[in-house]
């Protein structure tokens, strides 16, 4: 009778890798490795050179409570309420009317558009919005609601134009996130005798609304930096104004701009207010994000 022998069973291991894969493997490491790095310097620059230089003004209690109403430029004091103000309402009303339309078109992209002329039509159309420079749409909104309907200049004029940018990115966001669900949710739901429509809102959206919320923010962010469509559509006051259909309205990206125009980097005072505005845009754009990100986290599926 032949005896077998239990022999060792013998897994792979690097060893056997040729020289030239292992090169190769090393050397994308290091490539991607260094790629981080060199895209974190900037950044961490950028970052840097805000805070070092906006912080002596942002720490200030009267920066955060009073406006620049009646101060000229190269005099200190007064503060960026106005501006904090007028950056918040239109960028409010901006994500008030973008968010829902952006999520909904999404939605109808991945789960009814498929194939359809009317898909192909709005992938199309967000395609090309999603190229529009910002005084574009500003131009655009002028003619529209100003030229046109003859409505004044005002900071909800703004948010429309605003709302021309951030649609299409949160409709990519949007997309993609829900393209990643696992097609065995939808069909584990459907098998259970749930309707579609419910299958989305209880199912396919909690499960990507994290990814999706991100999106949003990022295109909030974009929206809030912007220029030109202040320039055109609401001018800069120094003073506040809570209206949104009427004046002209202070906002952050209006006030480094007006700074700017005052003498910027010529003067200490101005050169403080123009960091100090930008520094105060990166902690807004941050509490909204780290916002957004808990109630993301506070909707989306538990885990059992």
């Amino acid at each position: 009778m032949t005896q077998t022998v239990d022999r060792p069973v013998k897994r792979p291991t690097f060893e056997g890798l040729s020289l030239r894969r292992k090169l190769v493997d090393n050397t994308a490491t290091v490539l991607v490795t260094a790629s981080v790095l060199v895209a974190l310097v900037p950044l961490a620059w950028v970052l840097w050179a805000t805070v070092s230089k906006g912080i002596s003004v942002v720490t200030s209690v009267d920066w955060w409570w009073k406006s620049q109403a009646g101060i000229t430029a190269f005099e200190a004091g007064g503060g960026a309420y106005h501006a904090i103000v007028g950056t918040l309402f239109q960028g409010l009303v901006c994500a008030a009317i973008s968010i829902p339309v952006g999520v909904f078109v999404g939605i109808y992209l991945v789960e009814y558009g498929g194939g359809t002329r009317l898909g192909k039509l709005t992938t199309f159309m967000v395609d090309i919005l999603t190229g529009v420079p910002s005084i574009v749409a500003a131009l655009f909104v002028y003619a529209l609601w100003v030229a046109t309907f003859g409505f004044q200049r005002s900071g909800f004029a703004v948010s429309l134009s605003l709302v021309l940018l951030m649609i299409p990115v949160i409709v990519r966001s949007t997309e993609e996130m829900l393209r990643i669900v696992p097609i065995d949710l939808r069909e584990a739901s459907y098998a259970l005798g749930v309707p579609k429509w419910k299958t989305i809102l209880r199912i396919v959206v909690p499960t990507a609304l994290s990814g999706i919320v991100t999106g949003i923010m990022l295109a909030l962010a974009r929206v809030m930096g912007e220029t030109a469509p202040l320039l055109v559509l609401v001018g800069y006051a120094q003073n506040i104004n809570f209206g949104m259909f009427g004046g002209f309205q202070g906002s952050l990206p209006g006030m480094m701009y007006d700074q700017v125009s005052a003498g910027g980097a010529g003067n200490m005072v101005t050169n403080d207010r123009l960091w100090g505005a930008a520094l105060t845009l990166v902690i807004l754009i941050t509490v909204l994000n780290i916002g957004a990100r808990f109630a993301a986290k506070f909707f989306a599926p538990k885990k059992v």
